[in-house]
């Protein structure tokens, strides 16, 4: 995988809520609160390590994106209780799911730039 490739498979977490909430599906919460079961997380705890944990940046990514799992879990039990308009806020502008998945963006920015000096 590569960094535009991680950007791609991060931003399809949205898509995917908004997806189940359309559906009324029901999500594997427990799963999605791991951070090394989505495919940005087996690259980041796989070849992004091999690659990448000598930077400090790598670092902040994976603990970034753990964080970013732990908001998305939140949104997939909300999503399963059935609250639907709720989870779709938890989705919103300034939740804690939308500055998650920016912290991610950013830390895979600067991860990228640390990876090509």
């Amino acid at each position: 995988m590569n960094f535009e490739e991680a950007r791609k498979k991060h931003a399809e977490w949205r898509v995917k809520f908004r997806s189940a909430i359309t559906a009324k599906a029901t999500l594997d919460a427990e799963t999605i609160a791991k951070d090394n079961c989505c495919d940005l997380g087996k690259w980041l705890h796989g070849e992004a390590k091999l690659k990448y944990a000598k930077y400090s940046s790598y670092t902040e990514c994976v603990t970034k994106h753990a964080q970013f799992h732990v908001e998305a879990s939140k949104v997939a039990r909300v999503i399963n209780a059935k609250q639907y308009d709720d989870a779709q806020a938890l989705l919103g502008v300034g939740s804690g799911f939308s500055r998650a998945s920016g912290a991610i963006g950013s830390a895979l920015d600067a991860l990228e730039k640390d990876a090509t000096k």
